[in-house]
């Protein structure tokens, strides 16, 4: 499978959407528009895909910031994600890579990821790339104020 990574773009609005939606998070094509135009725009965030053909079919959103812990910036990955149809053919290992690569230029030399506890397979994919499990991850849903 030959695969090209690249930097997101407004466009890839659609496929994106249906890859939030393979996660378990419902997303439309309007709503994940909306969210690229804050994060395209934000020399924070990271956002490259992988295509087949010119077709999307993974992506990972990623994080860079001061910490309190450390002097250094710290990266998260926020989001992977490949498509169903394309798993266990390197995407998801060449996404990594291509973050990993961006978080270095940028003098991010730790970076974190969370994943569901269900989500067991990911769970084995990090670990086999070298991420440790180091603590919990707590989570409150508040009331949205009007």
């Amino acid at each position: 499978m030959t695969f090209k990574i690249r930097d997101a773009k407004l466009s890839d609005a659609p496929a994106l959407a249906a890859l939030m939606c393979e996660l378990g998070y419902q997303t439309t094509t309007a709503e994940m528009r909306q969210r690229l135009k804050s994060i395209l725009s934000d020399a924070h965030y990271r956002t490259f895909v992988a295509a087949i053909e010119g077709q999307v079919c993974g992506m990972i959103g990623t994080f860079a910031l001061p910490s309190y812990e450390h002097n250094d910036l710290s990266g998260r990955i926020l989001v992977l994600v490949t498509s169903s149809t394309s798993r266990r053919g390197g995407i998801g290992r060449a996404l990594i890579a291509a973050a990993e690569g961006d978080f270095a230029r940028r003098g991010v030399s730790r970076i974190a990821v969370n994943t569901r506890l269900s989500r067991q397979d990911a769970q084995k994919f990090y670990e086999a790339l070298g991420y440790e499990r180091n603590g919990w991850r707590f989570v409150k849903q508040l009331p949205v104020s009007e």
